[in-house]
């Protein structure tokens, strides 16, 4: 059809024989992607032959679990590459159109992060290049209904017409159509329908414009510092900035997170005149939500939107990759969140529920039972101690309520959110747990609830910091589970095709 394609295999021969031969004539690193695959899923980047039976191994068992088809394909990989995906639609008559293109490259894992429209360094000339071969792709199967043309560009160069590869087409409304939606002021799931019903496509190519700039971050259950695992739970605090940005949801405060769903919780869309502007309010949008007990990526999104790569538009795919230990580690609390965590106990640790979660109450304690240094005709000057962390900290209080962003929690705790983040602190009674400080004993706990699916090393082997122990899938993906020093695995309860739940032992490594 004249669309231009990245250099890779596709045929019907699935043995693991061809498939390492075909990797090896094309080169490494190569790129193992399951046929039926998205999101990320089914996906293995392979960096030197002797890897790749194993990758394509865990390639496969993704891609059957995630969608019931275990075949994979191959493709070169591009060293600094950007997503450039473009919105097509088709009807009924022959006619299809694009809506321009959106940027994805902001990925971890290979799933996105942060979408937006239209790309930052497209021309005008580029921009007709991949629309013009999103159109062809779409043109030559005969394509009916919304759907995306996905492509990967080569950004050694900027973004270019010659240096942009056909990557898979996804025949759906993608999670990221709001910022096309967005910049084209056109509701694509009404479009949807209209084609569904025999109608003709609303507008005609010359009819659709670009105005101003979209954002779209996605929200999910998980925890960025233990390499973006799934945090699954109840949404006892779930406050999403509705009125500030488009918010595209389907929980709300009360609703479980379980682990047998992708852990989306929502999406929020900004818009504005310019990208700096679009930047500016989503990271706003995003540093406002307020989830607990269960962990969100909100805080890494915000950290994400405040580096300087970013905001200046020169992204590829491999941005969080190389920067992971700044974006994915919790800053500390700031001045201002410990002292409004100290003004959260002056007012609310006396009277705080042992069950639940509860607002600040409206008014005052009694002066004879606050912690707020009351003197008789003195000024208060109260010093609050608490932990944060297993870390003690002190701090006075912030001087009036209405300053504090803070939950209380129980007795002796308090809750407090700052850009995405949220904090927890206990009052320091002094007293220590036994098992305080029990982190880096060599247990290896099961993060989450899932299943076993392969175990990689026996009881009694001596193994290396970072050596496999085993894999556990959750939320269909699958996570590695490894050593954290050198030593000998003392302990393996783990088989494969066990069912384990949350901080059950799976392994026990003993330092050499």
């Amino acid at each position: 059809a004249g669309v231009p394609t990245t250099p890779g295999y596709l045929g019907e021969d699935q043995s693991e024989e061809r498939l390492q031969k075909e990797a090896d004539a094309i080169g490494y690193p190569v790129l193992i992607k399951a046929v039926a695959g998205g999101g990320g899923k089914g996906m293995r980047k392979v960096e030197k032959a002797g890897e790749f039976k194993a990758a394509l191994a865990s390639a496969k068992r993704e891609a059957a679990a995630s969608f019931g088809d275990d075949r994979v394909l191959l493709e070169m990989y591009v060293q600094r590459p950007r997503h450039i995906e473009v919105q097509v639609f088709g009807d009924t008559h022959g006619n299809v159109v694009h809506l321009f293109e959106r940027d994805c490259s902001l990925q971890r894992r290979h799933q996105k992060v942060i979408e937006e429209a239209p790309a930052p360094g497209m021309d005008e000339a580029t921009r007709k290049a991949v629309t013009d071969a999103a159109v062809l792709a779409a043109r030559a199967v005969n394509y009916v209904n919304a759907g995306t043309v996905e492509f990967i560009a080569d950004a050694s160069e900027g973004l270019r017409g010659d240096r942009i590869w056909f990557m898979e087409m996804n025949t759906r409304l993608q999670v990221e159509h709001p910022v096309t939606e967005e910049i084209t002021g056109q509701d694509l799931v009404e479009w949807q329908l209209r084609v569904a019903s025999g109608e003709k496509l609303p507008l005609k190519q010359e009819e659709l414009k670009i105005n101003g700039w979209a954002m779209e971050a996605r929200l999910y259950a998980e925890n960025p510092e233990t390499g973006f695992l799934p945090s699954t739970g109840r949404l006892d605090i779930l406050d999403l900035p509705e009125g500030v940005a488009r918010v595209d949801s389907s929980v709300k405060r009360g609703d479980e997170i379980t682990p047998f769903y992708d852990p989306m919780i929502s999406k929020i869309i900004a818009y504005g005149d310019s990208r700096g502007a679009t930047v500016t309010a989503l990271r706003e949008a995003c540093a406002r939500i307020e989830v607990f007990p269960v962990k969100t990526n909100a805080g890494f999104i915000v950290r994400c939107l405040d580096d300087a790569a970013f905001v200046s538009g020169d992204v590829d795919t491999g941005l969080i990759d190389r920067k992971a230990e700044k974006l994915t580690a919790v800053p500390p609390p700031s001045d201002h969140a410990l002292r409004g965590a100290a003004r959260a106990f002056v007012r609310d640790a006396a009277c705080a529920s042992k069950s639940g979660y509860l607002h600040p109450p409206a008014q005052e304690l009694s002066p004879w039972a606050r912690l707020d240094g009351f003197r008789i005709n003195a000024d208060a000057s109260p010093i609050v101690r608490m932990i944060y962390r297993g870390q003690p900290l002190s701090a006075s209080p912030l001087p009036h309520p209405r300053d504090v962003a803070g939950y209380g929690v129980a007795v002796g705790a308090v809750l407090v959110h700052e850009n995405g983040e949220t904090y927890l602190f206990t009052l320091d009674t002094g007293e220590r747990s036994a098992d305080e400080g029990a982190a880096g004993d060599g247990a290896i706990l099961s993060p989450m609830p899932g299943k076993i699916v392969s175990v990689a090393a026996k009881a009694g082997a001596i193994l290396k910091k970072g050596d496999p122990i085993l894999v556990l899938e959750a939320m269909k993906m699958e996570h590695t589970l490894t050593a954290p020093f050198d030593g000998k695995l003392a302990e393996l309860n783990a088989k494969p095709g066990a069912q384990v739940s949350e901080g059950v032992l799976l392994a026990k490594l003993e330092k050499d």
